[in-house]
């Protein structure tokens, strides 16, 4: 059984991965950390009895489930948004992308440079996997970003570790697709 302190250092070592991992889910900062706290209450409440070495696979289960039940949800919200919005009239955002990259110091030019073609490069990566249907994006994250082995990918996923097999490997081939069309070199 897990004590209280064993359970408290797995989430403050399992936050930040959990939290990237809903990002790429979501794609939304405030839902993401929801997501997370809700995962997070969950295993405590419900699992926090179990042995600490249970913990990763239960909680990555329950992250999981609670980011599958977050797009079901938001499925039943974008259908009836859609039908109250043909009643509005559409408003502009101002928001100027660009904005932070204008501000910075000439000083800093050389090192500016740099840090914004970083910026860039992870902002494609990270849209590419968030492009990838969500099965392969869900195997590539466990598998590569976590990296979890096959078996437990596959009980996490709910299926045969073929699937995710199969769902690595076309995300793999998708990603480097997208991001060779970009310019990245293999």
């Amino acid at each position: 059984m897990a004590s209280t302190r064993e359970l408290e250092e797995f989430l403050r070592e399992v936050t930040p991965r959990a939290f990237r991992q809903a990002m790429f889910a979501v794609k939304n900062e405030e839902s993401a950390l929801d997501l997370v706290q809700d995962s997070m209450m969950k295993l405590s409440e419900k699992y926090g009895d179990k042995p600490a070495e249970e913990l990763p696979m239960l909680f990555t289960r329950i992250l999981q489930n609670t980011i599958l039940d977050y797009h079901r949800r938001q499925k039943v919200r974008n259908t009836w948004t859609t039908l109250f919005s043909s009643f509005q009239k559409a408003e502009e955002e101002d928001y100027d992308v660009l904005e932070n990259l204008l501000a910075q110091d000439d000083s800093q030019h050389e090192s500016a440079q740099t840090e914004v073609e970083t910026q860039q490069n992870m902002a494609a990566i990270q849209e590419a996997i968030e492009n990838l249907p969500e099965r392969q994006r869900q195997a590539f994250l466990l598998r590569y970003w976590e990296e979890m082995d096959l078996a437990e990918t596959a009980k996490i996923m709910g299926c045969s570790e073929g699937s995710v097999k199969t769902h690595c490997s076309r995300a793999t081939k998708a990603l480097a697709a997208v991001l060779k069309q970009q310019g990245f070199r293999s």
